[in-house]
């Protein structure tokens, strides 16, 4: 295994991080605890000590407390994550409520990389530090039961920026992949990010698998020509790896076979590993995927700020996705692109009021308005809000 280094705190962490949002389920969506556990102890085993779950990811800090119950000491060679729903604190002392519920969850009593989950702009942070959230990351961090905090972000590329700046973060978490490269944070943020010392902790470096089973025939087969070696999930990991600004990628591993490709492609993953050749083929796969897009749009960011707060470049790119790369996988990063999840937070595109300003700041011409509303056609149903207020509402 490969290891990098968390300039905070000079920990050497492994350059493959186990994502625990997609653990291995059974036939009633329950968590496999057998079969996750199996998998849990071979990645130790094999080098991987960096470990990111959340209050919200359906058992899995319950999973993951039992496997270190059984397992003495194992909780001790791994560095773990999980993270603050801050949309379910409403007073201060919602803190240590969801805080003492997840040690409790994962038998531990201490959390080695803390995160504010799915924090969207600085507007969501003044609201938590209204609430004294600072003064309670302090407490923490004294008393040794966070050990270092951040944020993971779902917003747009000067929302992220801006955060960088309204705390002394110690570390965070984009969505940052081939195919997403000036999405959200994208290579500006990862960027400067990396520039004020920050480690940097990639997720969705697969966009949701679909960079590893969900390839173009076209897409694969430049792969296959390039190098037939490499899968195509390697590819992917590899263009992240072969920049320094990247310190950890999350992958959520479910199988034996995703778990040995991954760590046989974490094992020679170095900066500047990939060749010119190699980052040429990236850049046609790139364009292969954007042959079936909908919308050009090139996330330039041009259109933006949006008077009304609508994710202009974020709501293009989910809808170019959903086509890319199936419905599924398109809604989810359109629900994370408009604040879904955040009930103080509306982004979607039925916020335009056609007054015209983004159009004639857009260098491709595009027609934005009559554009969110095929966007907001194919990914707002009737009945999502309702549903998500009621998920909102369970997910306490």
């Amino acid at each position: 295994m490969n290891y990098r280094t968390d300039l905070q705190s000079g920990n050497q962490v492994s350059v493959l991080g186990y994502g625990c949002m997609r653990f291995p389920r059974g036939i009633r969506t329950q968590i496999d605890s057998k079969k996750t556990e199996k998998l849990i102890l071979s990645a130790i085993e094999r080098g991987v000590n960096y470990f990111d779950t959340a209050y919200v990811y359906g058992g899995s800090e319950q999973v993951l407390g039992q496997i270190f119950k059984r397992n003495e000491g194992i909780r001790e060679k791994i560095y773990l994550a999980t993270k603050l729903p801050f949309i379910h604190c409403q007073s201060y002392e919602d803190f240590d409520r969801i805080f003492n519920k997840q040690l409790e969850r994962l038998n531990t009593d201490y959390i080695d990389y803390y995160l504010i989950h799915n924090i969207t702009d600085t507007a969501s942070w003044d609201r938590i530090r209204k609430l004294g959230i600072e003064k309670w990351i302090a407490g923490k961090k004294e008393s040794g039961q966070i050990r270092h905090i951040g944020f993971s972000f779902h917003g747009i590329q000067n929302e992220f920026l801006g955060l960088l700046e309204e705390y002394d973060w110690d570390f965070c978490q984009i969505q940052y992949n081939y195919m997403n490269e000036n999405y959200q944070a994208g290579r500006k943020g990862l960027q400067k990010a990396h520039e004020k010392g920050l480690m940097v902790v990639i997720m969705e470096p697969l966009l949701g698998g679909k960079l590893a089973v969900g390839l173009p025939k076209k897409a694969a087969k430049l792969f296959e020509e390039t190098n037939h070696a490499i899968t195509p999930a390697a590819w992917a990991l590899r263009w992240l790896w072969n920049q320094k600004e990247v310190t950890v990628i999350l992958s959520g591993m479910n199988s034996e076979e995703q778990l040995d490709d991954n760590i046989k492609t974490a094992e020679t993953a170095e900066i500047g590993i990939l060749t010119g050749k190699e980052n040429e083929t990236i850049k046609k796969a790139v364009s292969v995927f954007k042959e079936s897009y909908k919308i050009p749009c090139t996330g330039c960011n041009y259109c933006l700020p949006c008077p009304n707060g609508v994710n202009i470049p974020g709501s293009f790119a989910a809808y170019n996705v959903s086509y890319a790369s199936g419905f599924v996988t398109g809604m989810m990063q359109y629900m994370t692109s408009i604040g879904a999840l955040n009930p103080g937070k509306n982004q979607s595109g039925k916020n335009c009021t056609v007054c015209g300003k983004c159009e004639k700041q857009c260098p491709q011409n595009i027609k934005i308005t009559k554009s969110l509303k095929k966007v907001t056609r194919r990914l707002e149903p009737v009945g999502l809000h309702t549903a998500l207020k009621v998920y909102r509402k369970i997910s306490k």
